[in-house]
Order: C-alpha cells, then structure tokens, then sequence
C-alpha cells in the first residue's frame, strides 16, 4: 500500500471514529443535557472550521463573522416567530442565501484592504449589524431577543433534531475539507503565503478572496441557523464581536495550521466552560487562566503540537 493510500486511510478511519462517538452520544447519555451540549460542541465546531477557512487557509483575519452567524439565527428567529413552525427549513436556506449575498455585498468593498484594515473593517460592518439587530426592539426583540422558536414536525424532538445537527455538520465540514485541500484551497494557500506571485501565475487573488470570505460566511449563517433551534431562542450576543472573538480563540488553541484543529479547540472550550461553570462563581477567571496554560503549552494547538510530536516520533522511529 501506498504512502498516500495509508494516509488516506488513517484520515478516514479518523474521521469515521469521530462520526461515531457523536453517534452514541444520546445512546450513552444520562441526561437531555448532554445531548444539548454535544449539540453545541457541533455547531461551535462548524463555526470554528468555517473562520478558519478564511485564516488558517487563506490568512483573512475577520473580526466580524459573527454577523453571518446571528443572520442566520435571526433568519430562522424572526421567520418562525412571525410566520410559524413550519418556516423552520426554508428560513435556515433564506438565511444562508441572505449571508451569502450580504458577504458578497460587504465582500467587495472589505478585501480591498488587507491586514488589520480588513479586519477592522470586518469588525465595523459586524457591530453595525448588532446594533441595528439591538435597537429595532419592535421586529428582533432588541436585547430580549425571541424565545420559543420550535423545529417542526419529528425534529421537535431533541434526539432527532441532535442527529439532524450532526448530517448537517459533518457534511458541512466534509465539504469544507473537499475544498481545502482541492486545487482551489492550494490557490488559497498561495494567496497567504504570496499573493504576488498568484499574480504571476495568472490567479486574480481577489477574486478567490471573495469567493472564500463568501464560503466561509455562509457555513457561519448555517450554524446560526442550527443554534437557533438548539437553544429554542436567539439573543443579540449571537452577533457582539466577543462571538467573533470565541471562534478566534477556537482556532487558536487548536491549531490554525490545522484542518481539523479549530474543531478541537471549539470541543475543548465548550467542555471546560461547562465543567469549571457548573462548579464556581468564578469560572471567567479560571477559564481564562486554563486556555492561557493551554495556549503556553501548545503553542502551535493543541492538534499542531500533536502532529509535531508524531513527527518527531516517525522520524525518531526511522533514525533507529
């Protein structure tokens, strides 16, 4: 067998062993809770691969996706809530429809600047999205946000609709790794490393800049629109730039050089958000300190730091 075909084996074992333990999540749980948590754990995972896209791959640092992560909450929020239940799916495809078109729109003016000016841009656009979403108190629901959105039909069950997040998730980032690592991601690889020469080559680098700051804002609108449904409520946070800063931090700790790095990190802060909050008053401080540790320690992530050391193990292994 192959080198490649050894890899690409182990990476579909992989993937299969994670698709399985997510399977048996309702299985082996002994409360509707950590059903509710591993569907956290799936979205924020989406979320986090989705930013990483535009970062880790083609080094577009956004500070403003969470204005396609709450378009998408609010797409489904405001549809159910005005029209029914029965809207339930069509308002999470209008909704990602809607922040593909807005992330076109804003798409076109924000990549022609880049470093900490596309950024701060990304930024501006996303806090005038939330403070539009916050003051219109009579359609959004200003700061109380909407409560009592409901899937329709068998998905109203929360089993069901824990197994509806994970198709969609998987696929979602199935998809999203397809396109990393096709010749579109390598252009994208390219483009972060030398835009000039994409140039030389014949590449518009813009042009692919778009198209990922669009890729990447529609998945992020697909998790908004899952989470609605997850929490049975929307709220103005989901758009604030500390959402934003999360899924950065996400990516960080577990490794933006990494594929599959940002969906670690987003199931390692979910879990000690949950451990160390159910235990103390004082879990923002202690989080803080656990994630900073962490961030010391794995200073290339936490799936970065793991790939080096199995490196450095082969290569240990070959020298014998």
């Amino acid at each position: 067998m192959t080198n490649l075909a050894t890899r690409n084996l182990k990476a579909a074992s992989l993937w299969a062993f994670i698709v399985l333990i997510f399977v048996l999540v309702p299985v082996l749980s002994t409360s509707s809770y950590q059903v509710n948590l591993a569907c956290h754990v799936l979205i924020w995972s989406l979320f986090a691969v989705s930013f990483n896209m535009l970062w880790g791959v083609t080094g577009m640092l956004s500070l403003g996706q969470a204005l396609y992560y709450g378009l998408g909450a609010y797409s489904v929020g405001l549809m159910v809530d005005h029209l029914g239940r029965q809207w339930y799916l069509p308002a999470m495809g209008l909704g990602v429809l809607a922040a593909a078109a807005l992330a076109l729109l804003l798409g076109l003016l924000v990549i022609r600047v880049g470093g900490v000016y596309f950024t701060m841009l990304t930024l501006a656009f996303a806090q005038l999205g939330w403070q539009i979403t916050f003051k219109w108190y009579d359609f959004t629901g200003g700061d109380d946000g909407i409560q009592g959105i409901i899937p329709p039909g068998i998905l109203e069950s929360g089993t069901v609709y824990y197994y509806f997040v994970l198709a969609v998730v998987m696929l979602s980032i199935w998809v999203l790794k397809r396109m990393a690592f096709s010749p579109f991601g390598l252009v994208l690889r390219c483009v972060q490393q030398n835009p000039d020469r994409v140039r030389f080559l014949g590449r518009r680098v813009r042009r692919n800049q778009l198209r990922v700051y669009v890729i990447s804002s529609l998945f992020s609108a697909l998790a908004g629109s899952l989470m609605a449904g997850v929490d049975g409520s929307i709220h103005t946070d989901m758009l604030f730039w500390t959402t934003s800063g999360e899924v950065i931090l996400m990516s960080v700790l577990g490794g933006i050089n990494q594929f599959f790095g940002p969906f670690v990190g987003a199931t390692v802060i979910i879990l000690i958000e949950d451990l160390v909050g159910a235990r103390t008053e004082y879990w923002s401080l202690i989080i803080g300190i656990i994630i900073m540790v962490i961030v010391l320690v794995f200073p290339k992530g936490v799936v970065g730091e793991a790939m080096r050391a199995k490196s450095l193990l082969t290569r240990t292994g070959a020298g014998r």
